[in-house]
């Protein structure tokens, strides 16, 4: 199933919109993982990230869907499906523990690159000028969005965890599309999303079973349990659901662009704190947004233009 579709102007911007909010989301949970990853072991943190982020999804899908679709979907395959988001959640928490989230920011920007080559292998898309320009802009944008006189990025193992989770993440994302083509949005990212907590609670008790303790959340407080549930629940559960709301309209390759913009989200997020503005940081997102609507041929790069 390819998932290019032709959307109308109406639907493509409603989906620029939700991979907006979705990046926004997201980046607010990235300052949360530095203050939670010092705590727990990765695979007990990814563990507790995809559980939380299910236990919220699950009964709104019942709510809104009823018993149904839960007892007539393919579990095995959700599960399958959901263990590469899990995957890619482990190498990102794993990345960001060795290189920061500098280097973080700096791999992702390699996302709408293996989106777009997704797109072209799986799906047939071509390859046009204003496919090129357009991730190119959105490329750029992103790395001008890093702020490389804090230290640069660190290379090796960390860049390395950090490029696999991209790799893992963006085919895992296509794949709870396409996989489930029957299946609304909501339905979607439920099942995947608990497929992801079943299998990284598995490699959590088989850490058990080999003598790795359970962790202790008795030094908690208030400050700990808002940030695990904003890297769970927001970064994850609310995040992951209009992220693929928006892949089901604009498709895999475009919905990765809007990564590149999310330094500029987190620019927001401090200024709206007490920070301080940068306008690098806005010149990136603009950018970025321009290599978005070039892309999908929302703004033609000349009259004949037809992408």
């Amino acid at each position: 199933m390819a998932i290019t579709p032709q959307a109308t102007s109406g639907a493509a911007l409603t989906a620029n919109l939700l991979c907006m909010l979705s990046m926004l989301i997201w980046a607010a949970g990235l300052p949360a993982a530095d203050l939670i990853i010092p705590l727990l072991l990765p695979e007990q943190l990814n563990a507790l990230r995809m559980g939380l982020a299910a236990l919220f999804l699950l009964p709104i899908w019942l709510l809104v869907e009823g018993w149904r679709p839960l007892t007539q979907v393919n579990w095995p395959k959700g599960i399958a499906v959901g263990s590469l988001i899990g995957l890619g959640a482990w190498f990102l928490v794993l990345g960001q523990a060795r290189g920061g989230p500098v280097t973080v920011a700096v791999i992702s920007a390699t996302m709408p690159v293996v989106g777009m080559a997704l797109e072209v292998a799986l799906d047939g898309r071509r390859i046009t000028r204003a496919l090129v320009a357009g991730l190119l802009l959105a490329v750029a944008g992103g790395f001008l969005a890093l702020d490389f006189g804090a230290g640069g990025p660190s290379i090796g193992l960390g860049a390395l965890f950090c490029f696999a989770s991209v790799v893992s993440f963006t085919f895992g994302s296509r794949l709870t599309v396409t996989a489930f083509p029957n299946e609304s949005p909501i339905g979607r990212t439920a099942l995947t999303l608990t497929g992801a907590a079943i299998a990284t609670f598995a490699v959590v008790l088989a850490q058990t079973a080999y003598g790795v303790p359970l962790p202790s959340f008795a030094a908690w407080g208030w400050p700990e349990v808002g940030a695990i549930l904003l890297f769970s629940v927001g970064a994850v559960g609310i995040a992951q659901l209009l992220w693929i709301m928006a892949i089901g309209r604009i498709g895999i390759g475009p919905t990765t662009l809007h990564m590149n913009a999310t330094p500029f989200y987190v620019m927001l997020i401090l200024f709206a704190a007490g920070g301080s503005w940068n306008w690098s940081h806005a010149l990136a997102a603009a950018i970025v947004g321009l290599g978005v609507l070039i892309a999908q041929g929302m703004l033609p790069l000349s009259r004949r233009s037809t992408t």
